[in-house]
């Protein structure tokens, strides 16, 4: 495999002229607009139908990428990394990339565990690995349900509260930095968490390159203080492992481990009460019901994955995928939420909640390295029981068909989630 840190690959990319640069496919479709936006799976189901499990698009600015829309298909190009990899230098659009590109966090390389390859980022995720794996989960568990607490007694007594920003962003966010050793609440966290979400998912008027940079100057003070005074948290235990990794490896991926855990948990605990409130199967086992939340929180990686697609992986060379010619540096765009509701593998169009074999977490070397999944889950099922259990009545503000996802073609999540219930009594 390509040594990811070889400098020759900087000068891999072709120069501007080249065929590689010309525009996206004939009826390459753009991954946008309010369709896209408020019901992505009739256009995944479009898609299908017109270019089969491999689509044909163009991201922001009109730059051509593929959509890999086959549960087979992306379970076949993230088991071969030596195929499509994750080195986003390789790009053969580069030169038609402006440095203030809204998509730049998401491909612009950087040394982190997102864009190592081979040995390099066995060694990477490595260390993330052990790191999480020392998280007690009962004691996560705990700690969850405090946050929780806190964050509906500040609106119980009102009868009527916004969840997604008042409880699902919030949750994860403070469980996720007080174990990577920062103060669960204050004005310093609800800054990282607004700038996660422009980075990661920004929307019109937003600066995602801005935003980011935010991210790393945090990033930066929190590996300087652990460094100078260690204690039991990931970032300490990351800055002890033997694999001695510098403070810049450490910055970018604390970076991926905090964004990994905040967006994508918030937006599936939101999903997830969506399903709670507006599904008659669950209606009769809402409050406290602990096996409808675990049937739910499953059905919703399936139906509603938090993150829909994931950028990406590039052709190492010239090859055949879905019966499609990938140039060498094509950029392929993971359809998890469209591999996980193919016909393929539900032909009669019937999700089962008890079967967990989604992409939802991704595949292969690169996916969510265990045992984030775990402690997702455990942020996720102890948000969704505590609030039904604090707000037993709580039901929608609003008609189901008035609440609006944001306008994402990355991650599945709602603009706003208006509940009343009984007030409470402090």
């Amino acid at each position: 495999m390509t040594d990811p840190a070889d400098p020759s690959l900087d000068h891999a990319v072709p120069p501007p002229g080249c065929p590689a640069h010309a525009g996206a496919q004939e009826g390459a479709v753009a991954l946008s607009g309010l369709e896209y936006q408020q019901t992505p799976s009739q256009l995944y189901r479009t898609l299908r139908r017109e270019h089969g499990a491999i689509a044909p698009v163009v991201l922001d600015g009109g730059i051509p990428a593929w959509l890999v829309l086959g549960y087979t298909e992306v379970s076949y190009v993230t088991n071969h990394d030596e195929l499509f990899a994750r080195d986003s230098r390789r790009w053969n659009q580069w030169p038609s990339i402006p440095p203030d590109w809204p998509l730049m966090p998401f491909v612009g390389y950087q040394p982190s565990v997102m864009f190592a390859e081979g040995p390099e980022h066995q060694r990477r995720a490595g260390v993330i690995t052990e790191a999480l794996e020392a998280v007690d989960q009962f004691e996560l568990a705990h700690t969850c349900r405090e946050i929780a607490e806190g964050l509906i007694d500040a609106f119980a007594g009102s009868g009527q509260a916004e969840l997604m920003s008042a409880f699902a962003h919030a949750l994860p966010m403070r469980a996720v930095v007080r174990l990577c050793g920062m103060p669960a609440d204050g004005v310093d966290t609800d800054d990282l968490v607004r700038d996660l979400r422009i980075s990661l998912d920004a929307a019109e008027g937003d600066d995602p390159v801005a935003a980011y940079v935010r991210v790393m100057e945090r990033m930066q003070r929190l590996v300087k203080d652990k460094r100078d005074n260690p204690g039991s948290d990931i970032t300490s235990r990351m800055l002890s492992h033997p694999a001695g990794l510098s403070d810049e490896e450490m910055v970018v991926d604390l970076i991926t481990v905090i964004a990994a855990a905040q967006q994508p948990t918030a937006n599936w605990i939101c999903n997830t009460l969506r399903l709670l409130l507006t599904d008659d199967r669950f209606a009769l086992n809402v409050s406290g019901g602990r096996l409808s939340v675990g049937q739910a929180l499953n059905e919703v990686l399936w139906l509603d994955t938090p993150t829909q697609n994931f950028i990406g992986r590039w052709a190492v060379r010239d090859t055949q995928l879905g019966g499609r010619h990938i140039k060498a540096g094509d950029c392929l765009v993971l359809g998890l939420a469209a591999a996980n509701t193919d016909p393929q593998i539900w032909p009669e169009g019937h999700i089962g909640p008890e079967n967990s074999a989604h992409l939802s977490f991704s595949n292969g070397e690169h996916r969510c390295p265990y045992p984030a999944p775990l402690l997702a889950d455990v942020i996720a099922r102890t948000a969704v029981e505590t609030l039904l259990e604090r707000l037993p009545d709580v039901v929608l503000a609003v008609e189901p068909y008035e609440l609006k996802w944001r306008p994402s073609i990355w991650m599945r999540g709602l603009a706003a989630l208006p509940v009343s219930f009984t007030p409470v009594v402090q």
